[in-house]
């Protein structure tokens, strides 16, 4: 069977919404095909993150997502940080 690495950025806004809903239909449908699994890797990289330390990623954050097959990303963006920024 193979196995894909998903890399999960549900960021601000409605992202966390839509890629939970999201990782529910593509489990759904990898059990159903049988053929593939996925590992996802969660990460917190939104303006809350932006808040706490003053970027949106950590320094190896690119490093990290590098490793993974595939990228789903949310939404970025939030009304106290200026979209120049997000």
């Amino acid at each position: 069977m193979r196995e894909y690495s998903i890399a999960a950025i549900p960021a601000d806004g409605i992202g966390p919404e839509v890629i939970a809903a999201g990782l529910e239909v593509l489990e759904a449908v990898a059990t159903r095909d049988g053929g593939f699994s996925l590992t996802v890797d969660h990460y917190d990289w939104g303006s809350d993150y932006y808040r706490k330390h003053g970027r949106f990623m950590p320094p190896d954050g690119l490093a990290a997502l590098r490793t993974a097959d595939a990228i789903y990303f949310g939404a970025v963006g939030d009304p106290d940080i200026p979209d120049h920024v997000t």
